[in-house]
């Protein structure tokens, strides 16, 4: 798990050397100066020399100069260090991110995902500064303190060693107990953002209808069930600082009783004595700061274990050894396909048989839940079967490099995304060197470019996020035309017409047959309109193929395709379009 993190150090090595380096040296200059002092109570003040108190004066100011030299480049180097490893964490992350196929992102949740990308990685660069500093510079002044306490007095030094016993004991008990909590925490760090998250982007919808009283009482669940871990695991740290006092007080108490005897019995001086007094506060001041370690490292441990799962997480879906990497025609074939989710959970596809020739007009429709989706996104290896095949040009989708694979299986989805940038910006994530004039015909193709046409900035109009300032028509044109770019070889449609009229959905599909005529098209749709020009429909039914044919074939002999026919076009419903 830390091997994880301790990989992502790379270029920043040599600053997380150095910090110690310099920190050994800060401690260094630190730990003499009370010896210094010393001195200059015994061999200047007492014996009344001011030619000694002046020289020992110049070396406690030098000394106390290059301690704050050393700190400042010490801590240049771990804010340097720090940084970096977290931000080489946050690619290392990101990077395998964009490997997950869509089950793995199920698995971490994207709340989930963007919590360990930013307050978990807090967490780290907090606990890695604190680490590269502290870790090194508290173990050396209490060992440094003790060794000189002994040089000085011997039995004097035995009150630390018991000192640092006690509090030893006491913080394995408060950070055993405090552990577990943190990791529930973050936990429930993931339940906060994604109420944020999923109110945030879909505001519209909270404000139609009226729901921000019960959307505020969702996040106030959520905040209180933090604040309470919080409280339950602060409180317990909080006892750090008791126990840290008692210890001092205790420490000074003591060796002022015992140093004052060993004064008035001639085998200590006061010099030595209020060395001592410094010693103990260095001594105990360390301890401090490693109990601070403890501290940020018991937090940080979650962070940690929850970052190594996602930069650890093998993808369960990737390229085979000597991967195919051209597709020679647009044939489908479902060969007792079977799917399911989650491993061990009921099947969303059952013993799915299909056989689409290249070139075809194929539509699927069912009820909602009914798998039309499900099937789609196996084409593509959005996610991969269960049980039997899904060929593509005759060969297994898993044969095939995924690059590859993805490139000639276009795909636009239910959900319509669209990023920051410009309209052309958009349009050339389906291909990267698009000329304007391309991403133009495309959006012909895709009945888009009338309305981008009659805007001030045309092609280079800016994109809100999410094209927050687009209708969800015109989003969705976009997002065809953009899939055109690509000139695949198979196009699915994923509803990607519902929110445009049927006259335009009817035009967009008379261009396809017109303009891409050798590629296989795949239509999910609810509305029968969409898909009775296909060669062929698939209907579905809970995950079941319950019927492929032509529409008239379907009409006359399937009772659930006939059922929804009756249903939209019944009553005057207006949503059917005769058009071809």
């Amino acid at each position: 798990m830390f091997k994880t993190i301790f990989k992502q150090v790379r270029q920043y090595k040599t600053a997380a050397i150095l910090t110690p380096i310099w920190t050994a040296a800060e401690v260094v200059m630190g730990v003499l100066i009370p010896y210094v002092t010393a001195s200059i109570i015994d061999k200047g003040i007492n014996a009344g020399s001011m030619p000694d108190v002046y020289r020992y004066g110049i070396y406690m100011v030098l000394m106390a100069l290059l301690s704050l030299m050393f700190g400042i480049l010490a801590g240049r180097f771990a804010a340097y260090s720090s940084t970096g490893i977290a931000a080489n964490l946050r690619e290392a992350m990101y990077r395998n991110i964009q490997r997950f196929s869509f089950s793995d992102i199920d698995k971490y949740s994207t709340a989930g995902l963007v919590t360990r990308m930013t307050t978990d990685v807090a967490n780290i660069q907090n606990a890695i500064q604190m680490l590269l500093r502290v870790s090194f510079r508290a173990p050396l002044n209490l060992i440094s303190s003790v060794v000189m306490c002994f040089f000085i007095n011997a039995k004097l030094s035995i009150i630390f060693m018991v000192a640092i016993t006690i509090l030893a004991t006491m913080l394995t008990l408060i950070i055993k107990r405090a552990s577990k909590l943190f990791q529930e925490i973050f936990k429930k760090y993931d339940d906060l953002n994604a109420v944020v998250q999923e109110n945030v982007s879909a505001i519209r919808v909270v404000k139609a209808f009226v729901r921000e009283h019960h959307e505020l009482g969702k996040l106030d669940r959520a905040a209180l069930s933090l604040y309470r871990l919080n409280v339950r695991a602060e409180a317990i740290m909080a006892l750090n600082g008791p126990v840290m006092n008692i210890v001092v007080y205790g420490c000074i108490i003591s060796l002022s009783w015992f140093g004052a005897h060993y004064i008035v019995d001639g085998t200590l001086t006061t010099g030595q004595l209020t060395s001592l007094f410094s010693y103990v506060m260095m001594v105990l001041q360390a301890l401090m700061m490693l109990s601070m370690i403890f501290v940020q490292l018991t937090m940080s441990s979650a962070s940690v274990r929850r970052i190594s799962q996602v930069i650890e997480e093998e993808p369960d879906m990737g390229n085979p050894e000597s991967p195919i990497t051209e597709i020679k025609d647009a044939s489908i074939e479902f060969e007792h396909v079977y799917f399911s989710y989650k491993k061990g959970g009921d099947y969303a596809l059952e013993d799915i048989n299909l056989k689409i020739e290249s070139g075809q007009t194929i539509g699927i429709i069912g009820g909602t839940g009914s798998g039309k989706s499900t099937l789609g996104s196996l084409i593509c290896r959005l996610y991969d079967v269960s049980r039997g095949k899904v060929k593509v040009a005759g060969v297994d989708v898993k044969r095939y490099d995924l690059t590859t694979l993805r490139n000639q299986v276009a795909v636009v989805l239910q959900n319509n995304t669209l990023f920051s940038g410009t309209i052309i910006d958009n349009l050339r994530w389906g291909k990267e060197d698009a000329t304007e004039e391309e991403c133009r015909r495309a959006c012909i193709a895709a009945c888009a470019d009338e309305f981008i046409s009659s805007l001030p900035s045309g092609y280079h109009t800016k994109v809100e996020q999410g094209g927050a300032n687009f209708s969800g028509g015109q989003k969705q044109r976009l997002c065809i035309a953009r899939a055109l770019l690509k000139l695949p070889k198979i196009l699915i449609l994923d509803d990607s017409t519902s929110a445009v009229d049927t006259t335009t959905d009817a035009k967009i599909r008379k261009t396809f047959k017109a303009k891409i005529p050798g590629t296989t098209k795949i239509i999910i749709s609810h509305r029968i309109s969409s898909i009775r020009h296909a060669d062929k429909i698939v209907v579905m039914e809970d995950g079941l193929l319950k019927g492929f044919d032509t529409h008239d074939n379907l009409l006359a002999s399937n009772e659930i395709y006939k059922d929804i026919y009756n249903m939209q076009t019944s009553g005057g419903q207006g949503d059917f379009d005769e058009s071809t």
